[in-house]
């Protein structure tokens, strides 16, 4: 999960751009560790160093998880810690000579990142999120996946499909049997997760497979050459 790169690899390459896997610290039902997001990041990150010359960061793992805190293990920080996290790692990275970062997040409630995002651009491209909805969308469509991102919100069919391409020892028993529809869930920001899910889940996760997370995989590590081509970078 953790880059493995020395300084050398770092000097020989060269890089332009850095990569920073957001995740989290947070329930995903009895079948998904409470590091899911920080997998699910971490393994988006990779697949993207992979393919390009970036400059791959260790994963922010604990974040901003308050929707989920009526249940046990989850651990969250404020937005405006996490703000500050990464205004001092961009800080950092400029020192060593990086000025474009992208952030791969992995816990759709860092609503945060957006802003971090927009004002970091203010004087020009800077700052990349990534993926983003149609990103997520495309890499849906050629995974073949059954269910919408809404309905699909939490430890469902495309958060187990990828984990059980990209790290199955994390998959634990018991999500052919855990769909659960939350409904429109209105009020999501007043009163968090737990009057719309029991179990932590909402979503598919039986219909998750790895054929599909391998694809999806593979169509977000496509589409990262837009966010290059966005921040004024060679694809």
């Amino acid at each position: 999960m953790l880059p493995t790169a020395t300084s050398t690899d770092v000097q020989e390459l060269q890089p332009r751009v850095a990569v920073l896997p957001v995740g989290s610290f947070e329930q995903h039902g009895k079948y998904l560790p409470l590091i899911t997001d920080t997998a699910i990041a971490c393994v988006i990150a990779q697949e993207i160093a992979d393919a390009y010359p970036v400059h791959l960061l260790p994963p922010i793992t604990v974040s901003c998880s308050h929707e989920h805190a009526a249940f046990p293990g989850t651990v969250s920080i404020s937005a405006r810690t996490l703000y500050a996290v990464i205004d001092d790692i961009r800080a950092s990275l400029a020192r060593s000579g990086i000025h474009k970062l992208v952030i791969v997040n992995g816990h759709g409630g860092n609503y945060v990142l957006s802003n971090v995002v927009q004002e970091a651009n203010v004087d020009g491209p800077a700052v990349s999120l990534f993926p983003l909805g149609p990103d997520w969308d495309r890499a849906r469509e050629r995974g073949g996946l059954v269910s919408d991102r809404h309905a699909d919100m939490h430890a469902g069919e495309i958060e187990t499909s990828i984990l059980l391409h990209a790290a199955p020892e994390l998959v634990g028993e018991g999500y052919a049997n855990a769909d659960h529809e939350g409904g429109s869930r209105s009020h999501l920001l007043v009163h968090g997760m737990a009057p719309y899910t029991q179990t932590g889940v909402i979503g598919f996760p039986s219909y998750a497979t790895a054929v599909k997370g391998k694809a999806v995989l593979e169509s977000l590590q496509q589409s990262f050459d837009q966010h290059l081509i966005a921040l004024g970078e060679q694809a």
